[in-house]
């Protein structure tokens, strides 16, 4: 028979309600007000005293943001980056976690630890950028894919994922017959979706909001992606200076705090929206192995 709810849970939802809106507040009234700030008048956001709506409507910052050309040629870039450089660095990802997660691979630890090694200490970026130099990818798209394939501490994650799974299922997939190639794309593969769509919207996240690769590895303004031209038209912001196209008129309508706000709100849209359709699968993905596998 079920039992009425005591006082103390109502009590203990109480305070878990007044926390989540606490964390509410905290999170989403800032992004309120920058969003305000960006759709409000330049000269009159100068003024100060915005806080959640618009005092003066206005669209003039996102006009001069987004009537610059360049900005949808870095668009496609940053685009193109993440659908392709993300796959690849989840399949790579991936192989990598469970050749190490194998209990019989020689030298697995010393394997282990050179990764390691390569996630707390690195050669500078004057090493860094040479290697890039003597491999061809500096002024290529490929600079942004290659050097981001394999990230250690996702594949660490990964690895201790696949360490949990049952090992008789490897036992099993074998009597079958079955080779390393084939249990590791039809047995843990599946079986990796929560943690793979996990990583996958980390890496997305990285992908989309990278731009020192762009600023310092590529000079052909076909290869700027989106964050390092809007970095670009913040900073002749700041110095009054927007686009080759602006004239004095536009330059009076805005104001680097405008320009600074429309950009934040440009450069993180696409992740708000993107985000509810990929959540789906954080809680899908812990059934999904067991079914197709």
């Amino acid at each position: 028979m079920r039992q009425a709810p005591h006082w103390d849970d109502f009590i203990f939802k109480g305070i878990v309600y007044l926390i989540l809106l606490a964390v509410f507040c905290v999170t989403f009234l800032p992004f309120l007000n920058i969003l305000a700030i960006s759709l409000n008048d330049a000269t009159d956001s100068v003024r100060g005293g915005i806080s959640f709506w618009p005092r003066q409507f206005s669209l003039q910052s996102y006009e001069t943001v987004l009537g610059d050309s360049q900005i949808w040629s870095a668009l496609r870039v940053t685009i193109a980056r993440t659908v392709v450089g993300v796959p690849l660095s989840l399949f790579t990802i991936t192989m990598l976690a469970y050749v190490l997660s194998r209990k019989d691979i020689i030298g697995g630890k010393t394997l282990t630890f050179i990764f390691l090694f390569t996630m707390y200490f690195s050669g500078g970026l004057i090493p860094y950028y040479m290697v890039l130099k003597s491999l061809g990818l500096l002024d290529t798209f490929w600079v942004f894919i290659i050097p981001n394939l394999v990230n250690v501490f996702y594949m660490i994650i990964v690895r201790t994922f696949i360490n949990e799974l049952p090992h008789e299922l490897e036992e099993s997939a074998k009597i079958d017959g079955a080779n390393d190639l084939q249990i590791f794309l039809k047995v843990y593969l599946p079986l990796c979706l929560p943690v793979l769509a996990t990583v996958g919207m980390f890496l997305a996240i990285d992908q989309w909001n990278a731009w020192f690769d762009s600023y310092a590895f590529t000079s052909s303004m076909e290869l700027k992606t989106l964050q390092a031209k809007l970095v670009q038209i913040l900073n002749q912001a700041d110095t009054s200076q927007m686009t080759s196209g602006a004239n004095a008129s536009i330059r009076q309508a805005i104001s680097p705090q405008s320009i600074r706000m429309a950009i934040t709100i440009i450069a993180t849209l696409p992740i708000l929206l993107v985000y509810p359709l990929v959540q789906r699968f954080f809680a899908e993905g812990m059934t999904l192995g067991s079914v197709k596998m």
